[in-house]
């Protein structure tokens, strides 16, 4: 989760190293810290809360070390072990203050480690597993052969081997002046390549407005950086390849844009980004086009079962796909937390198909549950937003949503470029089972095009949307409701609440309703009903009327997302929210985007960051 810069070059690395903590601070930001080398000394400044607070003490506190230093290493935490303290932030010194270390990840064997450092004198100045790392490497370098930068890649390296969990380390040695060492094992981390400067960082917008020439790093691997190259190798020490790719976007993608928030921006982003995930899926003959794929179309004739494993937004994302998977392919799909997949021991062999799907190609429940199912023979096709993530790197097939960066915490774009990942698959595994043909596949990717210009449509009138969010910023509770498609939305919606106004919210599938929910409803409760569209199947239309007579009968204030032309929900609804006609299954691309604003509005409202709401960060790196 954390976010982590590292910089070997010419320039004063502080800036460059406190600039990518700015566009990495969506990872974490319970504290945040920098080690600077300088004059063969490590400079080490940090604090608690928000960078912010760091920027104020490096301002009050003129270290011309600090200022002078080329080469240097930078953290923002998402507490684990220990609290959001400044003595708990990163960077942390050895005991001898020759080394500088920041972690991203958890060590599950730091108790072990810490009771023989213990043992052997040393004094821990903090409650973190990372503090471990320091002292192991200290007592590395002083007895490997090796000299400077290769000394602390080899000490690097033989500590990597002791080490359980899932971790990204980066080191400086106050020896190594002109070096900074990586590793990783579960944990993002990926190298820039400039000219005569190198970087790393847990994400590439850490230095995309350097040098957008970056290299993957595989698993178990120690990556070395200097002015003059990069040297990467495994953790036993042997050669390694890094594979080079170009990033497609630059710095002003993840940059607000004159917006107040970026979750705004991101938003109001999602036509283009919808747009740019259908681009190019579709070839000449009809058929459809996955980013990579090692499966033939016999192991997908072979599918009998398919299970979609994610976790947050992504899951939701995942029950609506559900809907159009069965209904196209005829095949049996389930929908899992991957958090709990691999801990229920699902029935999985080669006839199964399991879709991963993760915004970052991080997300730890995710990749462990990917990892089972691999085990157990299963095929894995992965829906994610990040070039060479190790989910899409551990898959059989892979589709990139090209959504661009997302850097608000709370998922918005995300959410809908894998939703129109989620629907090319299914017509993907329909056209190759023989069960839709290409020109049928064609028509619903060309309702899928249409989707960008409806969801336009949504954002270009929102004035009505932000007043009642005003007016319900002062609630406690708010409750929502859908059918078929809409149940996953009014999750969704409640989610976002949760995550951004801190309040009580919940979603239901409104069937569900007279089994115990109704019991919450009371005079005045906000209750927001995603209704679908009376044209498509009109059966759901009708009940969930019923539904939301049955709340306001009982005193709920309902607020109603409706299509345009859908007057019988009109005697019945305190505030409609209209969104254009739209085929029922393709329906959440317009009905979730008013719930984003909402919460954006409703937190705004209340006083919140709604870029990095409490307690969470982006990329969930740990289990």
């Amino acid at each position: 989760m954390c976010g982590i810069v590292g910089y070997a070059g010419a320039r004063p690395a502080l800036e460059i190293v406190l600039d990518g903590l700015r566009r990495l601070e969506y990872r974490g930001y319970d504290s945040a810290g920098v080690a600077i080398l300088s004059a063969a000394e490590i400079a080490v400044a940090k604090r608690a809360g928000k960078l912010a607070n760091l920027d104020r003490v490096l301002a009050e506190v003129e270290d011309a070390r600090i200022a002078a230093g080329t080469v240097g290493i930078g953290h923002t935490r998402w507490a684990t072990h220990g609290g959001p303290t400044d003595r708990n932030a990163h960077p942390h010194l050895s005991a001898d203050g020759r080394v500088a270390v920041i972690h991203n990840g958890i060590i599950e064997n730091f108790a072990l480690l810490r009771a023989e450092l213990e043992a052997q004198g040393i004094e821990f100045q903090s409650e973190t597993d990372t503090e471990c790392v320091a002292h192991l490497l200290a007592f590395e370098l002083a007895v490997v052969p090796e000299k400077g930068a290769a000394a602390l890649a080899e000490a690097m390296r033989r500590v990597c081997r002791r080490l359980e969990g899932a971790f990204t380390l980066l080191a400086v040695d106050r020896e190594a002046p002109d070096a900074v060492v990586g590793a990783r094992r579960n944990s993002p981390l990926v190298v820039g390549v400039g000219q005569g400067e190198n970087f790393l960082a847990s994400d590439v917008s850490a230095f995309i407005a350097h040098t957008r020439d970056a290299l993957e790093l595989g698993q178990d691997q120690v990556v070395l950086i200097t002015t003059e190259g990069v040297e990467v190798t495994d953790f036993e020490g042997k050669p390694a390849e890094a594979r080079p790719y170009h990033v497609d976007w630059d710095a002003r993608a993840a940059e607000k844009g004159g917006h107040d928030w970026f979750m705004e921006k991101e938003i109001l982003e999602q036509p283009q980004a919808v747009h740019d995930t259908l681009l190019g899926r579709l070839s000449e003959t009809g058929s459809i086009l996955l980013d990579e794929v090692r499966l033939t179309d016999q192991d997908l004739r072979d599918v009998d079962k398919i299970f979609v494993v994610a976790c947050g937004t992504a899951y939701h994302a995942g029950m609506v796909a559900k809907y159009a998977i069965e209904h196209w392919t005829r095949i049996p799909c389930e929908v899992e937390l991957a958090s709990e997949f691999r801990y229920r021991d699902p029935v999985l062999d080669r006839s199964t198909l399991v879709i991963a799907i993760s915004q970052s190609g991080e997300t730890m429940d995710t990749l462990m549950a990917l990892r089972h199912a691999k085990e157990q023979k299963a095929r894995v096709l992965a829906i994610c937003n990040t070039n060479g993530s190790t989910i899409p790197r551990e898959s059989d097939a892979v589709l990139y949503t090209h959504g661009g960066p997302e850097i608000a915490v709370a998922s918005t774009k995300a959410f809908l470029t894998q939703l129109a990942a989620c629907y090319l698959v299914g017509l993907h595994l329909a056209q190759v089972r023989g069960i839709k043909y290409a020109d049928e596949v064609a028509s619903v990717v060309e309702q899928l095009r249409a989707m960008p210009e409806a969801i336009a449509t949504v954002l270009a009138d929102l004035d009505g949307m932000r007043t009642l969010a005003r007016d319900l910023s002062t609630r406690n509770t708010v409750l929502f409701i859908g059918r078929h498609v809409g149940y996953p939305v009014a999750l969704e919606g409640a989610l976002k609440l949760k995550e951004l106004a801190y309040m009580h919210a919940e979603g239901f599938a409104a069937g569900e309703l007279k089994h115990g929910p109704i019991a919450l409803i009371d005079e005045g409760t906000p209750v927001v009903c995603v209704v679908p569209s009376p044209a498509g199947r009109g059966v759901l239309h009708d009940k969930i009327v019923s539904n939301i007579q049955e709340v306001r009968a009982r005193g709920a204030r309902t607020i109603v997302i409706a299509e345009e032309g859908d007057d019988a929900v009109v005697p019945y609804a305190d505030h409609v929210i209209r969104v254009p006609r739209t085929p029922t299954l393709l329906a959440p691309f317009v009905t979730t985007v008013p719930l984003q604003v909402l919460a954006c509005e409703i937190a705004t409202a209340r006083g919140h960051d709604v870029d990095q709401p409490r307690n969470l960060a982006k990329s969930v790196t740990v289990e």
